[in-house]
């Protein structure tokens, strides 16, 4: 856990976002430390992939503050964010099927041989083999086309490119969604992978059994405001659910004490 004077990785402060009527998050304050897994859960509707956006440079903030190791930062597109080290890793993967391991991971960022203008492939695979043995990430062969891997290989591949480029926040977005448990075994083994290497990871799941057995910290949107942090190690998964649906929405005593829970962990 983080020390408790730590700087924040990544620290937003009151974000507010509407769409037209529609106040997609309300004063919404979120953060993520290095070398912690924090897991954004609620439902739908709820904000997550709003707050995501924002961070991602897709949607600009209407109010609110982004510091990122400390500093204040202004985010008006991908580029920005790519420029911190934050990468995203959304549900689709935006893998090219047709494509080798080594050709996703250097997608529109292919080395060329100095002077002749050519791919370097040997240089390629090369570094995409350390990369992916830096992970702990089995693949039978880099040369081998996205299509003919499994979905975990897939998500694992769509991480290592995530990672590759100097990232030291990652986005995870519905990361074992639709996977088998050999292969979601394999993605959070990934992640764990990621914390130990000292990065940020946001999680953002509905899957809160995958929640619980990876992640440091649990944040809850409801209906776009920030409702509930709790620790995986003293919550109960109906503790979590009740702050998704708004059960527990309102009680600060519940809050007091989940937030208490959280920088004792910390603490310690």
């Amino acid at each position: 856990m983080p020390e408790k004077n730590e700087v924040p990785l990544l620290e937003l402060k009151g974000i507010e976002k509407s769409f037209g009527a529609v106040q997609a998050l309300t004063g919404v304050d979120f953060e993520v430390y290095r070398g912690e897994v924090v897991g954004l859960v609620g439902d739908n509707g709820a904000g997550k992939s709003t707050l995501i956006k924002c961070i991602s440079g897709i949607f600009p903030i209407d109010a609110g503050e982004i510091r990122f190791e400390g500093k204040p930062v202004t985010i008006t597109t991908p580029k920005d964010v790519a420029d911190l080290g934050i990468e995203t890793v959304y549900q689709d993967l935006a893998l090219c099927d047709n494509l080798d391991v080594v050709a996703n991971l250097y997608l529109g960022r292919e080395k060329l041989r100095h002077g002749s203008g050519t791919l370097d492939e040997a240089a390629m695979e090369q570094r995409a083999t350390a990369v992916l043995k830096g992970l702990s990430v089995k693949i039978p062969n880099v040369r081998t086309r996205i299509a003919a891997l499994s979905g975990g290989q897939r998500q694992s591949v769509a991480v290592a490119r995530a990672v590759m480029w100097n990232s030291k926040l990652v986005m995870l977005d519905e990361p074992t969604a639709a996977l088998g448990v050999a292969q979601t075994k394999m993605v959070l083994d990934l992640i764990r992978q990621l914390k130990r290497q000292g990065l940020g990871v946001v999680v953002i799941s509905h899957n809160l059994a995958d929640v619980f057995k990876v992640v440091d910290r649990i944040v809850v949107l409801r209906l776009g405001r920030r409702v509930g942090t709790y620790c995986p190690s003293s919550a109960s998964n109906e503790q979590v659910v009740a702050a998704i649906t708004g059960a527990e929405f309102g009680n600060s005593e519940i809050e007091k004490g989940n937030e208490k829970e959280v920088e004792d962990e910390r603490s310690n």
